[in-house]
């Protein structure tokens, strides 16, 4: 395999030593980072994948507001020529980004793997820690559900799980404005952990599945009662990024969840569809 170092924006790709024409773009969540082993071991089942940093990177906000669909669409037409057929695969606000760009922009996009998944689109705080947008397109921000400022967490370290259904229940109409077009999307695989803490992916993987069954198409869904956020697939590192915040799940179920999903996404990434 060859490790190439990517730019604007700021990344890396892995070129497997035989490339079987499936790429993938790998999308970390809100801890920034480049997901670089997800990345290589994608490139050692002969896929063409890469995975890039979306903000707080040169040239890029901070944190996870309005940032520009663009940059992903962008990204997957540059694997589209080198491949027949492009997947992205993110986990928490890299599954909403991966699913934003795959129906709501042009890019061409055959699949999407959404670990810890939304079915909505939320809001981003910007530096001033104002709500906004958490992604544009065309320059104009897009649809949100706005956090319920009156929520307060009572654990420690804060879940954020019920942060996000008491937002859902304040405010339907912007839900309904939010609510990601995922009918759009031709093959899905979302991935979730009952005992998520930081949303409820759950749930939201569940409403994923039932909009794509109302317009008679089939999704597939992974899940595991005990598993968290974070679902290790075989072969990676349990990741400790990120702000300090309740998870859930164990590393065993986290693991038992992650191999359940691999094989999904072997799946979903195999030459032939």
């Amino acid at each position: 395999m060859h490790r190439t170092e990517l730019s604007d924006p700021a990344g890396v790709r892995w070129t497997p030593g035989t490339h079987h024409g499936v790429g993938a773009l790998v999308l970390g969540g809100s801890s920034g980072r480049v997901d670089e082993q997800r990345a290589r071991l994608l490139a050692e089942q002969g896929v063409l994948a890469e995975s890039i940093q979306w903000f707080g990177g040169p040239g890029q906000h901070e944190g996870p507001w309005e940032i520009p669909l663009e940059t992903f669409a962008a990204r997957v037409t540059a694997l589209a020529a080198a491949c027949d057929r492009v997947v992205v695969a993110g986990v928490s606000y890299g599954a909403e980004a991966a699913l934003a760009t795959a129906c709501l922009t042009d890019a061409p996009v055959a699949a999407v793997a959404a670990f810890a998944p939304t079915d909505v689109m939320w809001a981003g705080l910007d530096a001033d820690g104002r709500q906004t947008a958490h992604w544009t397109l065309d320059g104009v921000p897009l649809p949100h559900v706005r956090y319920d400022e009156r929520w307060t967490p009572d654990t420690d370290p804060p879940s954020y799980v019920g942060l996000y259904r008491a937002s859902r229940a304040v405010d339907p109409d912007g839900v309904a404005a939010a609510t990601l077009p995922v009918e759009r999307i031709p093959e899905l695989l979302v991935v979730a952990g009952d005992d998520d803490q930081v949303w409820p992916a759950r749930e939201q993987a569940e409403e994923i599945v039932l909009r794509r069954a109302s317009y008679g198409l089939a999704t597939t869904l992974v899940a595991d009662p005990e598993a968290g956020h974070r679902a290790i697939l075989p072969g990676e590192d349990v990741v400790a990024a990120g702000q300090r915040m309740a998870r859930g799940g164990t590393e065993e179920a986290d693991r038992r969840l992650g191999a359940a999903a691999w094989d999904a996404l072997l799946a979903l990434v195999a030459p032939t569809r």
